[in-house]
């Protein structure tokens, strides 16, 4: 579909809306004064930028050499000729602070772009909701592009030296397909020679801090092949590159990826090590047998295999994070014993899962009750990682690793501010 048929779809699908109609006389007035002022704002700014940079130059100066015409998409609409001003020579090597070089969009329109794109609008639903505020079209290539501005984002956001080295880290991997480059070449149809790309799975490994007052921030993510132990140490150097003081973490939440517990040994002397009790429960649920399953249910009427297996699952799932509610430790051990009392005969295989390692998940209660809910599982930075799959299965293979880590962070920063609303709502 191209530019005018795409067009022409919005303005129909816009013609059969139920919404009441718009005085569209005092629109198109108030947008194109709305325009004026704005590009009145813009080009005044964007002399003053110059002549600031021709007065901080030493020796010679370029002369100003008039003004060349470009396309500005701002929230208030199209400007089709911006004036920017230029100089007779040396326009490469300054660096622009109010529109960066080829830029086409203000900084506003871009962060609405981004917040659409990570909430699930396609870039085609980007099309039709952009039609609103700029009167035309942008190709898919064009709206494609908004992804650049993410990516510069999340390269400052990785890079940014930490200040503060949190108590608790939340750590887990997130998979996605990404486009890699391998050593096969393959022939275009104008007969140019390149190299074949594949889609290949890799793990974005993910820190989350945990600070005293229950704020929850993500620190650092980056890319790698496989969970292993190689790569785990990989990161958390990384991050102590950023100013990560190891002596001052406390404590790390993970899953039971095994190549952790030995780095966080050799890396985190003074840090327990809570494993999650969500994944230690399910891991449980999966060793399940269904052996001597119940006949009849509470009222005696006959219960069918598979209602049997369910009421089964459910039961030792309700047993076994029952556990976990006592209030202190003691309190758990001895919840366990029951447990295991109870359910052994019936499913040995899965009390014997759940049995081994069982103090990991148990070092939550060390710390502050306030924090219970939030470090005994890796949950929170599994609710981002279901935002990020959705987005991830929209697109499919990942042209990059950094169009990949860019919408990572998207879903990050987006989630942030949702928690800042809410909690300026509180208050």
């Amino acid at each position: 579909m191209n530019i005018a048929q795409r067009e022409q779809q919005i303005i129909r699908i816009q013609s059969q809306s139920s919404y009441p109609a718009i005085n569209e006389a005092l629109e198109a007035t108030l947008r194109l004064e709305t325009n004026r002022v704005t590009q009145i704002a813009v080009e005044s700014a964007l002399d003053e930028e110059v002549q600031a940079y021709l007065s901080e130059l030493q020796g010679a100066r370029p002369r100003r050499s008039g003004y060349y015409q470009r396309v500005l998409d701002t929230q208030y609409g199209r400007i089709t000729q911006l004036s920017v001003p230029k100089l007779r020579q040396g326009n490469a090597n300054r660096e622009w602070q109010i529109l960066e070089r080829y830029q086409r969009a203000l900084g506003s329109l871009l962060e609405f772009c981004l917040g659409l794109y990570v909430m699930g609008l396609s870039l085609r639903d980007l099309q039709e909701a952009l039609y609103e505020i700029l009167g035309a079209v942008l190709s898919v290539n064009a709206i494609n592009r908004i992804t650049l501005k993410a990516q510069k984002q999340m390269l400052h956001n990785r890079q940014t030296r930490l200040e503060k080295t949190p108590p608790i880290l939340i750590v887990d991997g997130v998979w996605a397909s990404v486009q890699c480059a391998s050593e096969d070449f393959w022939e275009d149809q104008a007969g140019h020679i390149r190299k074949l790309r594949r889609a290949e799975d890799r793990v974005i490994l993910v820190a989350m801090a945990v600070w005293p007052d229950g704020t929850q921030t993500v620190l650092h993510y980056e890319m790698a092949t496989q969970e292993s132990e190689a790569a785990w140490l990989l990161f958390f150097e990384h991050l102590r590159q950023r100013g990560l003081q190891t002596y001052g973490v406390k404590l790390i939440v993970s899953d039971g990826t095994t190549g952790l517990p030995k780095v966080i040994r050799a890396l985190f002397p003074l840090a327990q090590h809570q494993r999650c009790i969500t994944h230690k429960v399910r891991a449980m649920l999966r060793h399940l047998g269904y052996g001597q399953l119940p006949h009849l249910d509470a009222q005696g009427q006959e219960l069918p295999y598979s209602e049997a297996k369910k009421l089964r699952y459910s039961q030792i799932k309700h047993d076994a994070y029952a556990i976990y509610k006592a209030p202190n430790w003691e309190g758990a051990i001895m919840t366990l014993l029951v447990f295991a009392q109870k359910w052994t005969d019936l499913e040995p295989d899965a009390v014997r899962t759940f049995i081994k390692d069982f103090a990991l998940t148990l070092s939550f209660y060390d710390f502050d009750e306030s924090l219970h809910s939030l470090i005994r599982t890796s949950n929170a930075l599994e609710r981002l990682f279901r935002e990020f799959r959705t987005k991830a299965d929209e697109i499919g293979a990942f042209p990059n690793e950094e169009s990949c880590l860019a919408i990572l962070f998207l879903v990050f920063r987006r989630d942030h501010a949702k928690h800042d609303r809410l909690k300026n709502r509180g208050e």
